[in-house]
């Protein structure tokens, strides 16, 4: 993947769209709206956030939230996000693994 005209790298817009969760995501759309690559991580980005939002909430649930949901959800978190980074930085537009078919059902 190219630098596009203006000197912007989309690979760089879609690493900080995981690297900054929720900010990433807003600032993507902000001011790479029309850039595709860009867009499809963050929306990735955005589900990434939803589910680790999810998963804490899973720490209010007694013995199997504590014991089994939540470590579970924060192991798989740290892979989703890893998967995220990597993708992005090698201009790979692959969704991530058991949630990123969701990212491509929000339309920003």
């Amino acid at each position: 993947m190219a630098k596009k005209k203006g000197g912007s790298d989309p690979k760089l817009w879609a690493f900080l769209a995981y690297l900054l969760g929720i900010i990433g995501f807003i600032l993507v759309l902000a001011l790479k709206k029309n850039d595709k690559f860009a867009m499809f991580h963050a929306k990735q980005s955005l589900i990434l956030f939803i589910f680790m939002v999810l998963v804490s909430f899973t720490g209010a649930i007694p013995v199997i939230g504590w014991l089994i949901i939540w470590p579970v959800g924060y192991v798989l978190s740290i892979i989703f996000w890893i998967q995220g980074i990597v993708y992005a930085l090698t201009g790979k537009k692959k969704e991530l693994w058991l949630i990123g078919k969701f990212g491509e059902k929000l339309k920003f």
